[in-house]
């Protein structure tokens, strides 16, 4: 496991959501601060607000693609195409390791799932650890982004 991916690993075991564990496991090499980063990612988890949409491990990949070659120009429709294609690229290759990048189908979960309580999140217990794929998902999407972007830098 690289650096990245362990360092996602742990911000989810100490509480952060997803989406915060990815994007914050990155946020040094584009100078942001922990704060502003845990920020800028904490509406995704739980697959955006806990609605069980696109997981928030995706997202949080996705937030880095943007830091990576995000359009700056509202008119850059090519650096906008390169965007998204990129985007296309790391959730098929997301999608080809977990079978899904839909939150409610990589936890097993149907649609109805946790309706009355949706906005609250769950305690962080030995137990959840046991049912819960997200550390192994947290840990998928930082490899990713290492693979694509770091691996070249460090010399891997």
């Amino acid at each position: 496991m690289g650096k990245y991916a362990e360092k996602a690993v742990a911000l989810f075991k100490e509480g952060y959501n997803c989406s915060q564990s990815v994007f914050g496991a990155f946020a040094e090499e584009y100078n942001l601060d922990k704060e502003l980063a845990m920020r800028i990612s904490a509406s995704f988890g739980g697959g955006m607000g806990r609605m069980r949409e696109v997981c928030g491990a995706v997202s949080g990949m996705l937030l880095v693609a943007g830091l990576e070659n995000g359009a700056v120009a509202g008119a850059d429709r090519k650096q906008k195409a390169e965007n998204y294609a990129e985007v296309q690229a790391l959730a098929e290759l997301f999608r080809q390791q977990n079978g899904s990048i839909i939150c409610r189908e990589l936890l097993g979960l149907d649609k109805t799932a946790d309706k009355e309580l949706s906005h609250v999140p769950e305690e962080r217990t030995e137990a959840y650890y046991r049912k819960r794929p997200c550390p192994g998902l947290v840990k998928c999407a930082a490899e990713i982004l290492e693979r694509r972007y770091f691996s070249k830098n460090s010399g891997e």
